[in-house]
């Protein structure tokens, strides 16, 4: 039985009240839904509340899929990208000015070696990827974190297959820049 095929027959289970149905697809796709709130959140904490979620969404809608109108995949994808912009949206509405701030929590302190470690590469990496525009982070967080093709991608964001590649050679463009521009800082 293919992936998908699996996972109507239990959506199929869940719109009934099926709980086991329910665990099983959860443990299916959780772990990507994960990566990619992860991805466009960077916090853990935040990340795994949106997977809550995007679950309970499912649970609730579970009697109202449509077979073969989408992947559930793709509807997760797409649920999580929306839910991590709402919520993005409502961080910035409650704070101001955080670019200055995201800046200074780059900054490394005066003693710094030359060379720079794994995780501070790591880190440089996840503060550049939280600055990016949101469908760009969207878009990298799909692709990256959460393992999806670039039609995956675009069907999550609703984009053609053409604009998801061309937001991906954005994204990595404002990627090098601004890493440039934060390594610069670290010298």
């Amino acid at each position: 039985m293919q992936d998908a095929d699996a996972d109507e027959m239990l959506l199929r289970r869940i719109a009934g009240g099926d709980a086991p149905a329910f665990r099983q697809l959860t443990a299916r796709h959780a772990s990507r839904v994960l990566a990619l709130a992860r991805g466009m959140l960077g916090d853990g904490m935040e990340a795994e509340d949106i997977v809550q979620e995007v679950f309970v969404r499912l649970w609730q809608h579970a009697a109202q899929w449509q077979p073969g109108r989408a992947q559930l995949a793709t509807w997760l994808h797409r649920v999580t990208v929306n839910l991590c912009l709402n919520h993005l949206q409502r961080v910035r509405n409650r704070t101001a000015a955080l670019d200055a701030e995201a800046l200074d929590a780059t900054a490394a302190p005066d003693s710094v070696e030359e060379d720079v470690s794994a995780a501070e590469r790591q880190r440089l990496v996840h503060a550049a990827v939280a600055r990016l525009p949101e469908q760009q982070r969207a878009a990298v967080a799909l692709f990256y974190n959460a393992g999806a093709s670039t039609a995956e991608a675009a069907a999550a964001l609703d984009l053609s297959v053409k604009a998801t590649e061309s937001l991906l050679v954005r994204a990595r463009r404002n990627l090098r820049e601004r890493l440039a521009a934060l390594l610069e800082v670290e010298s």
